[in-house]
């Protein structure tokens, strides 16, 4: 029950509260940054709350993001190196959703890390530093896994998606 109400009750003015257009463009930017050290993709999407019927059918926030990573078709690139970051207002919840090609050489323990720093940074309200930082925290694991190439193009569009 608690959690149907903090879906009810939490909406997209609350989202654009926690990332106002100055942090999307700053999430914008650190994305192109740290694409340009690895040969990975990355996406960041917000949602605020998920609707009735997703709460009815009991959707995690995992769940869904992989709905979301699908959805943005964070898995069609040449090397399988898409990584979507995904943040659930209403449940206070971050997950990362990496490719196959990525989650065959990072570890899940090392996601749950950055989930863990970038929900706490949200908890004290600090949205842009926790995205911000994640960002940075995925892509120096890219780094390791996936050195850039000479040849690398930018296969996914870098603004975070607000759903």
């Amino acid at each position: 029950m608690r959690r149907l109400l903090r879906h009810l009750f939490s909406d997209r003015a609350a989202a654009r509260r926690a990332f106002p257009p100055s942090v999307l463009r700053a999430i914008e930017a650190e994305i192109k940054a740290q694409e340009s050290r690895h040969r990975g993709e990355l996406r960041f999407a917000v949602e605020a709350s998920l609707p009735i019927a997703h709460l009815a059918r009991r959707l995690t926030p995992r769940a869904r993001a992989l709905e979301v990573f699908g959805r943005l078709r964070v898995w069609d690139t040449q090397d399988n190196s898409g990584v979507l970051l995904y943040v659930l207002l209403a449940d206070r919840s971050v997950e990362i959703v990496a490719d196959r090609g990525i989650a065959a050489r990072v570890p899940q323990a090392e996601w749950d890390a950055v989930c863990r720093a970038m929900g706490e940074a949200f908890r004290a309200g600090e949205f842009e530093r926790g995205a911000l930082d994640g960002l940075r925290r995925v892509g120096a694991l890219l780094g390791r896994h996936f050195p850039p190439a000479p040849s690398k193009r930018d296969e996914l569009p870098d603004a975070p998606v607000m759903l």
